[in-house]
């Protein structure tokens, strides 16, 4: 007790040199905590986006690229799927629902998604959660709009506005369709997924606006139309051996290339993939922790050169070698600990201030929740590697004689 509060007041009396090491490890700490915790979070939020769907079909392509374009809206397909053939795959036996999505359309850098009343009653994300409305009500016309609660929350939109759609993806567009503009009937709740970013309109809204954007349409028209292609479809089964069945059937489609892929196992791929760079992630994080502990390994070692004498005193007035020995690892631990607390402190500060941008920028849902058992694991890693460094100096200081630390070096 005695030598731990004897290494907390020389601690203080080293402050300034205490504080550079305590900050070089509190930064090294929040950074691999936030490296984690996002890594972490990342998979989970590429995870939630779709359940409950057993099969994505379009046009033949990559899988990880038509799991990108229909699902998280990233990049395109080259080709789309027949009416007919949609009509052809969704009538088989054991097809429990399906939903036709059409994309290419963008209003202020959003996409626009062209689809039927079965995505807001079968469109699961996360553990099989619905989408759930918190204004207003699913399209019921033609002309009507609902949308992700990051487009109504960014662009300000509530209930009762209308907007224009445009041709194209991305920010950029060279034709908008303002004789079609839509009345937003709908908001949804957040989802932390694309969803978020997404605004949907009926199916027959895209055939309206592209292949007959100057005829007027009647107030009855059905919202589905009569579309001659789309992006791609979502589809869910009645048991798993149909999932099998007809997944081999429409990669063997005669009529057009067709791609049935399986969500879950795209994902895993997808992951696979990215592996490498959950690696280089971890590995250069640890290398920061490294760096600052060997600092902290420099600093003691520099510090305990200037304590010699002090050292010294200590030996003349009974403590033994043991005690310095013991008192450098305190030393070392208590900088450990205080270094980590306070990363911890920084990382909660970071993720708190930086939830929102990766929620809109990078579609990245943070868990701002206690540490997990592994984060726990890491830290304790780090205040174990920093009691071993500590014992360098504690070493040094235990060899340290009464009389090489009283003489006068010249």
């Amino acid at each position: 007790m005695i030598l731990a509060k004897l290494a907390y007041k020389s601690l203080l009396n080293r402050r300034a040199s205490v504080f550079l090491t305590l900050f070089t490890i509190a930064i090294s700490v929040m950074l691999l905590l936030s490296i984690e915790r996002v890594r972490v979070d990342a998979k989970s939020s590429f995870s939630n986006t779709i359940s409950d769907t057993d099969l994505i079909v379009g046009a033949r392509t990559g899988d990880i690229q038509l799991l990108l374009a229909s699902v998280f809206r990233i990049g395109h397909t080259n080709n789309g799927v027949s009416w007919q053939s949609y009509k052809y795959i969704t009538n088989q036996r054991g097809v429990k629902w399906s939903i036709p999505i059409s994309l290419g359309d963008s209003h202020k850098g959003q996409a626009v998604l062209g689809t039927t009343l079965d995505y807001f009653e079968h469109y699961r994300f996360a553990k099989k959660q619905n989408l759930s409305f918190n204004q207003g009500h699913p399209f019921l016309n033609i002309n009507e709009v609902v949308l992700g609660s990051n487009v109504a929350n960014k662009l300000g939109y509530k209930l009762g506005d209308h907007i224009v759609i445009s041709h194209g993806m991305g920010n950029t567009s060279f034709h908008h369709h303002d004789d079609n503009p839509f009345k937003v009937v709908g908001i949804l709740n957040p989802t932390g997924t694309p969803v978020d970013k997404t605004l949907h309109i009926p199916l027959a809204a895209i055939d309206l606006i592209h292949a007959r954007a100057s005829t007027k349409h009647d107030e009855h028209d059905d919202l589905i139309g009569h579309p001659k292609q789309i992006t791609a479809f979502l589809m869910g089964f009645k048991s798993p051996l149909y999932t099998l069945q007809i997944r081999r059937n429409i990669n063997q489609y005669k009529q057009e290339a067709l791609l049935g892929i399986m969500p879950t196992v795209t994902l895993k791929e997808l992951w696979q993939m990215l592996a490498i760079v959950e690696k280089t992630l971890q590995l250069f994080s640890a290398i920061v922790v490294l760096v600052s502990l060997l600092g902290m390994l420099t600093t003691l070692l520099a510090n305990l050169s200037q304590r010699r004498r002090e050292l010294a005193i200590l030996r003349s007035v009974g403590a033994r070698p043991w005690q310095l020995f013991t008192l450098i690892s305190i030393e070392s631990l208590l900088t450990t600990l205080l270094g980590c607390l306070v990363g911890c402190a920084l990382f909660y500060l970071v993720m708190y201030l930086g939830a929102g941008y990766l929620q809109s920028h990078a579609g990245i849902s943070v868990n701002i929740a206690m540490l997990s058992y592994y984060e726990l694991t890491l830290i304790g890693v780090i205040m174990v590697a920093g009691f071993i460094i500590g014992l360098v100096p504690a070493t040094r200081a235990y060899f340290y004689s009464l009389s090489d630390g009283m003489s006068i070096k010249t």
